[in-house]
């Protein structure tokens, strides 16, 4: 009987988990120590060194085989963004719909005439703008985190970064029977496959939301159980959406939207997730940062940056134009807009989704992808960290490292509200 273990050992999940966790507290001490550097981008930066293109530590079957991890990271993201979505209150103030679809619109536009000066192809240039639209919530919520931000603007751009998810996600959607057509894909799948996963994906987030409502009322008395009956929520939407062949990023932010809008008393919806919930932060980017492949970045630079700097543009612009036009004041808007250029959880998720529906364009859009949200995650936290100041709604540090609350807004005259 051989009692000895197999070598070379097996990197399992569990294990993957923790040597992510591991790898990222480093980098993010690095980057702490260096008071320039972004810790998410420490993260980053030790996942490229760790992942396939740097020592190889974390292998592509590891990573392949520790995606559940992720799905699960982005669940708990997505769901807590998702309670920033109230369709009622949204539903009421038309001015944030209006603000968001423009914006997206012009996004998707800019992006798309970006890619089409690089001769990208007319479908995968759609499929990566679609992508575009979505902003990050992990990096809005780590740094409203970071630098105790409480406000206007802070809660509006909350609802802004979700419904651009939700928005790029339906965008994403139109776009896949024309990625479907050009693959050479029959009518019916073209037809059937994006509106099961869109629907399907609407209809068990729902289902699955109106579960979780009910069970939390009956309950309510025993608040300590408000925890395992989201997390469990969460992680069986998860693998039944993956059973299901739905989307694992639409499912968690829908079952977030419906809770938040069937709630009258706050009973899971305010529920805090505490310091724990960070770990998911670090090993959501240090998997980001050790996706990437650095030879296709290189091939892919040029469009890369272009793609950056025209999504940048159309991000502040659309937010601060619209919301001028409303009559909304103008540094609360293009605080907004800064604050909307990060890009990371659901693009990584999208062009992963991509990847595995369309093999023959995969190269294409994760090099352009993830090499803009390498970009995007690296200038974004300190971009939101400045908009957090500029808004007036960052915690102020003294000299002796203790924060005070926020500055009241600069330039908002009586009466007037930040976006």
């Amino acid at each position: 009987m051989n009692y000895l273990p197999d070598w070379p050992i097996t990197i399992t999940p569990f294990m993957a988990f923790g040597l992510m966790l591991l790898m990222g507290a480093m980098g993010g001490y690095v980057a702490h120590r260096v008071s320039w550097i972004p810790s998410i981008t420490g993260f980053m930066a030790v996942g490229v060194l760790f992942g396939p293109s740097g020592i190889g530590l974390l292998s592509p079957e590891t990573m392949a085989n520790s995606r559940i991890i992720i799905d699960i990271a982005l669940a708990l993201i997505l769901y807590r963004l998702g309670l920033s979505l109230d369709i009622k209150q949204v539903w009421r103030s038309h001015d944030l719909l209006m603000i968001s679809a423009l914006e997206s619109l012009v996004t998707f536009c800019a992006v798309f005439l970006a890619l089409d000066l690089f001769h990208i192809e007319p479908v995968i240039a759609a499929l990566v703008a679609a992508i575009s639209i979505s902003s990050s919530p992990a990096v809005l919520l780590h740094v409203a985190h970071e630098v105790k931000a409480k406000g206007e603007v802070t809660e509006t751009t909350k609802t802004l970064v979700a419904l651009n998810n939700l928005l790029s996600f339906l965008a994403f959607s139109a776009v896949l029977p024309a990625m479907h057509l050009a693959a050479g894909a029959r009518l019916r799948t073209v037809i059937i496959q994006p509106l099961y996963q869109l629907l399907g994906s609407l209809l068990l987030g729902a289902a699955l939301a109106y579960g979780l409502h009910i069970l939390s009322l009956k309950t309510h008395r025993a608040p300590q159980y408000k925890l395992a009956l989201v997390i469990g929520t969460l992680m069986f939407a998860t693998g039944l959406a993956h059973e299901l062949k739905l989307s694992l990023l639409l499912v968690p932010l829908v079952i977030g939207v419906v809770v938040m809008s069937l709630e009258r008393e706050k009973i899971v919806s305010d529920l805090e997730f505490g310091s724990a919930f960070e770990l998911f932060f670090v090993v959501l980017f240090v998997f980001a940062g050790a996706g990437l492949h650095l030879d296709e970045l290189v091939q892919y630079a040029p469009v890369v940056l272009m793609l950056v700097v025209a999504r940048s543009l159309a991000k502040v612009a659309g937010v601060a134009g619209t919301s001028e036009y409303l009559g909304r004041p103008r540094r609360g808007g293009f605080s907004s807009g800064l604050l909307l250029i990060p890009m990371a959880g659901l693009a990584i998720g999208l062009a992963q989704t991509s990847s595995t529906l369309f093999p023959a364009h995969s190269s294409v859009v994760t090099a352009i992808v993830l090499g803009a949200v390498t970009v995007f995650e690296t200038m974004g936290p300190p971009i939101a960290a400045f908009a957090f100041k500029f808004a007036g709604e960052a915690a102020i540090k003294q000299d002796d490292g203790e924060q005070t609350a926020p500055h009241p807004k600069i330039d908002a005259q009586p009466g007037e509200e930040s976006i």
